[in-house]
Order: C-alpha cells, then structure tokens, then sequence
C-alpha cells in the first residue's frame, strides 16, 4: 500500500468505497461497509431468521429481490419504532385531511438549509402539531430508557429517522434532507448528554488508549508522512495546518452529528489550504490523507474514538453515505485507522530506527532543525530583552529628569510670584505718596477758583438788568 518513492501516503478509491459495492463511502469501523449494508449486515447477523440466505453464493442479488428486501426491512423498522414509541399499529389512528397534510407540506417547502430557528417555528406551529408531538414523545422516551445499550439507542433513533421523514415524503429529496438535518438537530442535541460516551461501551477506555497512542508520535514529522511542507524555517504560528489543527480541535465541543461533521468538513478544506500554500503543486487525495493524519498527530483531538462514534451511531445516514462530509468523515476514520497500525514500513523507516523513535534514543532531523529554530527565538527574546530593560531605564531616568524640571519651574514661578508682590507693594506706595504731595496745590487752586466766582456773581448783581428797547 506505501512504497518508498511515493508523495503522501496512498489510498485507492476502491478503498473508501463500501465493500458490498453499493456505491456509497465505506468506513473502517465498519469493516469496509456503509452505514446502511453494515446495519443491514449486522440485523442479519442478530436475527435467527436470516440464516435461511445462502451465505456461500457469490452471485448478487437481483435489483428486484433487493429491492424486495430493502422494502421488507424498511416496513419492519418503521412497525417496529411506532410499536415502541406510539404503541401497536392495530390501534386505529386517526388520518390527517389532505387538505392539512398539504398545508404542513406546504409550510416546510420554504425552509433552508441552517434556519434552525425557523424549523423550530414551523414545529411549534398549528399544522404542525401532530409533528412536534411525535418528537416530544420520542425525547422523553429516550430520556426514560437511557440505560439501554447504546447500540439499541442508536437503532430507535436510525428508526425514528426513518419514521419521520415519511410525514414528508411529498417533498423533494433535498428539502427532505435539508428537514431531517433539522430534525437530528434537535433530537440529538437534546440526546447528548444520555448517548455521548455511554456507560454501555468502552469508548472512554478507547479513547484515553488513542490519546495515549498519538502523544507516543509526537516525533513524527511532515517529511516522514509525504506532507508536502515548508522547507524554510517557520516559527510555531507559521505552521499552515494551524487552522486546521483548531478546527478538529473544535469537534468535542459540539452537540449534533452533523455539527461534527461540519468541523471535519472546515478541518479538511483547512488541511487542502495548507496543502496548496505549501507546494506548488496541486494537491490530491494521497497529500490530503497524509496531511490529515498529520493534523491528527499535532492535535490530538480530545474524545476523538467517542466522537466518531458518536456521528456513527446517531448521525443521518446520508451525511455518513456520500457527499461531502461523508468523503471528508470517512477519510478521518482512515487517518485513525492509520494512526493505531502505524509502523516503521508506513513511515519508510526500518524496525531498528522505528523503535529507537518510540523510545526516544533518536531526534528526526527535522527535530533539530525546529530544536535550532527554538534557540535561535530563545536568544533573540533575550536580547530583546536585555533591549526592553535598557529602554526601562532610559524610560526611569527621563521621567525623574522631567520630575526634577517641573520642581524647578514650579520654584521659580513661586519666585515670580513673591518679587511680583513686592513690585505691587512699591509701586503702590509710590502712587500713595505721589497723591499725598499733590493735594495741598489742589487745595488752593480750588480756593482761587471759588473766589474768582464770588466776585462775578457780585459784578453782575450790581449792573441791575440793561435795557433792550431803543
């Protein structure tokens, strides 16, 4: 499968696909098949009454006994969640106008994809009565029985699935899927705490066995991958699979499957960004596995077993089947798969050097070279600091000088201010003794003056009136 002269590690398309040849995306956890032909397979293997098949014939079925079948097994999930949910189908139940079938219909047409608040709307709504029970009465259902096995949870919520998109089978598949991704919304959401990582399993001990697993690998490097990276030396912020490291990492804090998967989505198109910034050439599906199981390696995602698994078991199966985000989630099972077999063949490392790595008696070259970097930066902070304490002091003597310069201003200010009084204080004086030695001459002249007036006075009084007329 990995050859010495090879770029990324390879993985033919026959490999991702199901082993039953139906198409759709196979996955590791499930031995190779689908989501729907592993269930099909292990309800055959569970059930008595299909050992009758011949297990001995290669020849495949007929489209018109799959069919059959498909049509069988669909009728039986479905009786089966409505006997366990809305008791038993004998019971007469009462059938909705199709004047109001056509109106739920109708009201469901307009929603789009990621309107969460809008479907909720919808559901709270009249017409919608009859759907909002269906969901309430499964939650509180599941919420009463959260001791069952896991596996058996997972089979009433792939049949609740199943059951509900019946209601809109008078839609186009697409709103239907755009609905049912609603749906799972809601009902998984509400569910989490119940299903995530349940007591029933060995996801926990899983889980820490994984983590354990990838820390042992943390000397792996890009090169040994085939991750086309960087020559050039770049700074721990430098790394171009950075946002991709943070979007996987991102995966366990979400609720929903498919929110999940939009987090392996976001990581994998993260992971062909930094796949096209670090070569020149186009990158395809052999550097995206290897760049993947690289991001994996550097972030060492929490719970990653119990989120797989999680979108397993209570995700759309059309999410999981094809698309997308079933191409992107099926390669990330590869990449753990990968992860938990890994030897020094698939590094192109022999036994020797392989075991020498794990017990850390050799540092890959590439080590060293980040290990140089690292010094590299350590002397550089240093004399950046030794810089930032010189600007310190600068900064301390500068401020005591400016401290020093106000003292002084404000002295000589205070000195102004007293030789100013004084020069008020004298030129005061001054103006008071000048007013004193002028007032003796006004005195006088003012004596003068009225005598002057007297006499006048007396002159005119003593001519009488003359006489105007001739």
């Amino acid at each position: 499968m990995w050859t010495d002269k090879q770029r990324g590690i390879r993985v033919s398309k026959e490999e991702l696909l199901c082993k039953n040849a139906c198409g759709y995306y196979g996955n590791p956890l499930w031995q190779g098949f689908c989501s729907k032909c592993w269930r099909e397979r292990a309800r055959s293997v569970g059930s008595p009454r299909q050992d009758t098949r011949p297990s001995n014939d290669k020849s495949p079925l007929t489209f018109s006994k799959f069919e059959e079948k498909k049509n069988s097994e669909k009728g039986r999930r479905i009786n089966t969640v409505r006997k366990f949910f809305w008791g038993s189908p004998s019971t007469p139940k009462r059938q909705e106008s199709s004047e109001s079938y056509a109106n739920v219909l109708k009201a469901y047409q307009s929603l789009e994809p990621g309107d969460f608040t809008g479907f909720l709307k919808l559901l709270r709504s009249a017409p919608s009565q009859r759907l909002q029970s269906q969901c309430t009465a499964f939650l509180n259902t599941m919420e009463a029985y959260h001791d069952l096995k896991v596996q058996k949870q997972s089979d009433f919520v792939q049949d609740f699935y199943q059951s509900f998109a019946e209601c809109f089978r008078g839609l186009p598949e697409s709103q239907v899927t755009c609905i049912m991704e609603h749906v799972e919304k809601l009902i998984m959401t509400r569910l989490h705490k119940w299903v995530f990582c349940h007591d029933s399993c060995d996801d926990e001990q899983k889980d820490l066995a994984l983590q354990r697993r990838i820390r042992s690998f943390n000397w792996v490097t890009p090169q040994m991958l085939g991750v086309p990276f960087p020559d050039k030396k770049t700074e721990v912020t430098g790394d171009p699979f950075l946002p991709a490291i943070t979007a996987i990492i991102e995966m366990d804090a979400k609720r929903a499957p498919q929110d999940k998967l939009a987090c392996v989505s976001k990581c994998s198109q993260h992971v062909f960004e930094g796949l096209s910034g670090s070569s020149t050439e186009p990158a395809n599906a052999d550097d995206f596995l290897s760049g993947l199981i690289y991001v994996v390696l550097k972030a060492n995602p929490p719970r990653l077993h119990s989120n797989i698994k999680y979108v397993i078991r209570f995700g759309l199966p059309h999410s999981l089947k094809a698309g997308e985000s079933g191409y992107y989630f099926t390669n990330l099972s590869c990449a753990v798969a990968f992860i938990e077999k890994l030897d020094g063949p698939a590094l192109n490392l022999s036994p020797e050097e392989f075991e020498g790595y794990m017990l850390r008696q050799h540092v890959p070259s590439e080590g060293n070279e980040r290990l140089q970097v690292a010094s590299d930066t350590r002397l550089m902070l240093e004399d950046l600091k030794g810089r930032q304490e010189k600007v310190d002091q600068g900064v301390d003597a500068l401020s005591m000088e400016l401290h020093e310069w106000v003292q002084a201003v404000h002295s000589q200010l205070n000195e102004a201010t007293v030789q100013l009084t004084l020069v008020q204080k004298e030129l005061t004086a001054q103006a008071e003794l000048t007013q004193d030695a002028l007032s003796p001459s006004l005195e006088v002249s003012l004596k003068g003056a009225d005598s002057d007036q007297s006499v006048l006075v007396l002159t005119d009084q003593k001519d009488g009136p003359k006489d105007t007329f001739c």
